[in-house]
């Protein structure tokens, strides 16, 4: 039986730089930040005062006052996202089998927002009157349902959780569905909408985000000795995969081709990374196994880089022990410095930025890093793309996410080969 190949032909985005893939791709390039201060709450109790909030969006351009009441928030940058990148890869119009088209988008936490509105909207004395949408609207799984319904996708269809790794989860899992002949077409990604009173809140409790609110666009800054901890963002990530031979059949464009995924847990601590990078390598190594490519033959590391004091250095262990000599070699970045920490839909960002690097040859930079702010435990011989983009051929991209609970998922993208 011949090895079916998976093929990303297709993109879309929704992000704290930009409403599309274009604008978010080009920020990226640029170097800009999507930090700012909080405008969708009163913030100012809180010790963290600034996000990664997606700008200049109303619900309103896009959906009708019914769908409003149905739809969270995340779920509404998701469908955004996926219809960007069905556009984009041409199936609505082609002559596909939807029965073989299938969608699994995740999110980390779903509909936090609508969880705080509904409670606090509850009047104990009048007795409990919850919309009949409440539920539906908090549900990590029900994008994955809104999209299919949307367009008539009947393959496979649900959501993984798996915390900040949830993103690259779906992409993993929607790969070995064409794998394993379940689906020639998969819509894939994630979609996040926590800056709310209990996602700051909560993560603030965990001493896990920025505190920087002086300096917003400066709070994010991976592999920094001043790094304090992440700045939360929101927006959502998409991507198309589909059979190579289907997508050949068809004439699609090919962005790149996606060789390999990894898998594996730190099995440690519930929110810190392994300090030694135990899983980071782990996972690292089963992508390269899985793809069959050596170690020297990546040449750009999207890593997962959220600017945390354990989980930066750890990455940077992890790194250096997989590739060894060619650690040096090879290009790293966290476009996290940027877009903040988009939680369950980081790794669908974050691997569209893995697939552009490719067809463009850029590495992003890795912003917010001044030659004076080194981290003695850190090995600045590395290439972490401080502050401005390379320009470098790049054949195979690897991007990395990890998530609370000791989640570690990455995937290798290749550019395609006949």
């Amino acid at each position: 039986m011949v090895q079916r190949r998976v093929v990303v032909t297709g993109l879309g985005a929704i992000t704290p730089l930009g409403n599309d893939v274009p604008s978010t791709w080009e920020a990226l390039k640029n170097g800009e930040s999507g930090a700012a201060p909080i405008t969708l709450f009163d913030c100012s109790k809180f010790k963290t005062q600034f996000a990664c909030e997606v700008k200049d969006f109303d619900p309103s351009d896009h959906f009708d006052r019914k769908a409003q009441r149905r739809y969270d928030r995340y779920a509404m940058f998701g469908l955004l996202s996926a219809k960007e990148a069905l556009n984009d890869a041409g199936i609505l119009e082609a002559q596909v089998d939807r029965n073989r088209v299938g969608v699994i988008f995740t999110s980390g936490v779903g509909g936090i927002a609508s969880f705080e509105q509904e409670v606090r909207d509850y009047n104990p004395e009048s007795g409990p009157r919850f919309s009949p949408f409440f539920i539906p609207r908090l549900i990590a799984d029900i994008t994955a349902g809104h999209i299919s319904i949307e367009h008539g996708f009947h393959g496979p269809n649900y959501a993984t959780v798996s915390a900040c790794a949830s993103g690259t989860n779906a992409i993993i899992d929607a790969y070995h569905m064409i794998l394993l002949n379940k689906a020639d077409v998969m819509v894939t990604g994630g979609a996040e909408a926590a800056v709310s009173i209990t996602g700051i809140g909560g993560f603030n409790s965990l001493n896990a985000l920025s505190t920087r609110n002086d300096d917003p666009q400066g709070a994010s800054r991976p592999f920094s000795a001043s790094r304090d901890g992440f700045v939360l963002g929101e927006g959502a990530g998409a991507l198309i995969l589909e059979e190579y031979e289907h997508a050949k059949a068809r004439g699609a464009k090919i962005y790149a081709e996606l060789v390999g995924v990894g898998l594996s847990a730190d099995a440690y601590h519930l929110t810190a990374s392994h300090p030694d990078g135990l899983g980071a390598k782990l996972v690292m190594k089963n992508a390269l196994e899985d793809a069959g490519l050596k170690a020297e033959e990546v040449d750009y590391i999207n890593v997962h880089g959220t600017s945390t004091p354990v989980g930066d250095l750890s990455e940077a262990l992890a790194i250096k022990e997989v590739f060894g000599e060619h650690a040096y070699k090879l290009s790293i970045s966290s476009t996290k410095s940027m877009t903040g920490h988009l939680l369950g839909a980081a790794g669908a960002v974050e691997a569209i930025a893995s697939v552009k690097a490719i067809e463009e040859g850029v590495v992003p930079p890795t912003i917010n890093h001044d030659e004076e702010d080194k981290d003695p435990e850190i090995d600045y011989k590395l290439d972490f793309t401080f502050n401005t983009k390379k320009e470098r051929p790049i054949r195979v991209s690897l991007s990395n996410t990890f998530g609370f609970g000791g989640h570690n998922a990455s995937v290798i993208f290749k550019k395609l080969e006949e």
